[in-house]
């Protein structure tokens, strides 16, 4: 048995767009509902949600049989939660609050088996289909995708030489924690954090990094997508549900005499 090529980690390299959900509802069953709908690529979020290990691969298993690429956000860039998600078969990372060269490093080294890293050795997991998938060690490092998100000014300051790591797939900007940091809390979409993300953003793609990041708004989404960015995340499957319950229970209410 051969390893499947990953889509989205050639998709990304080719340059060609990716639209995205985040989802955080941490459900399989929520992830059903999901994966029909034909978005590339679904942020699985560890960081900020209540899934662990079994939830993400209950949720893994789901997209597994759609045409979706699950990437999955631990909740820190551990080089031990790192090497269990990839054993449970996650085809992608994305590393959340990334601060410098040397933290870049650490993330691709924990992705790759000696001696290009760290990442233990089993022979016998759901990544390799339980040691059936024969070319998995020579074949996995390639298909692999690696984010790495900028969330402060002096991440966004190193944008360039963090994103040009050999065995960096991708550069994810976090508007909200840009905005937290240069004191504009809750402002994700204040013109000054975006003024701050673009000229780094041109700067990644002009070296031929993809470029991603997550917006509510999917008219601002697809801006960005038509002006370079690679892969964007265009809402959050939280933020849906929350918005078709309140619209809802706003209309039946309105129309009770």
């Amino acid at each position: 048995m051969q390893l499947k090529p990953n889509p989205f980690t050639h998709a990304i390299a080719k340059g060609t767009k990716q639209i995205g959900l985040w989802c955080s509802l941490s459900s399989n069953f929520a992830a059903e509902v999901v994966a029909p709908t034909g978005y590339d690529w679904v942020l699985v979020d560890m960081e900020h949600s209540p899934n662990d290990l079994n939830s993400v691969m209950a949720q893994l298993q789901v997209f597994a049989d759609s045409d979706t690429t699950a990437i999955v956000r631990p909740d820190w860039n551990d080089t031990v939660a790192i090497k269990r998600l990839l054993d449970a078969g996650a085809q992608g990372l994305l590393i959340p609050m990334v601060q410098s060269v040397e933290e870049a490093e650490k993330a691709v080294a924990a992705t790759r088996y000696p001696p290009h890293g760290v990442r233990g050795v089993s022979g016998s997991t759901r990544a390799n289909k339980f040691g059936r998938v024969t070319d998995y060690f020579a074949k996995i490092q390639a298909e692999t995708t690696l984010i790495l998100q900028l969330e402060t000014q002096a991440a966004v300051a190193q944008a360039v030489e963090i994103g040009t790591i050999d065995g960096v797939s991708g550069i994810f900007f976090g508007p909200a924690d840009i905005a937290a940091d240069m004191g504009l809390l809750g402002k994700p979409m204040d013109a000054a954090v975006w003024d701050l993300i673009m000229p780094a953003a041109r700067a990644l793609m002009a070296q031929g990094v993809p470029v991603g990041t997550l917006v509510m708004d999917p008219v601002f989404a697809a801006k960005l997508l038509n002006e370079g960015f690679t892969f964007v995340a265009c809402g959050s499957d939280t933020g849906l549900l929350a918005k078709a319950s309140d619209a809802l229970y706003a209309q039946v209410k309105g129309d009770i005499a």
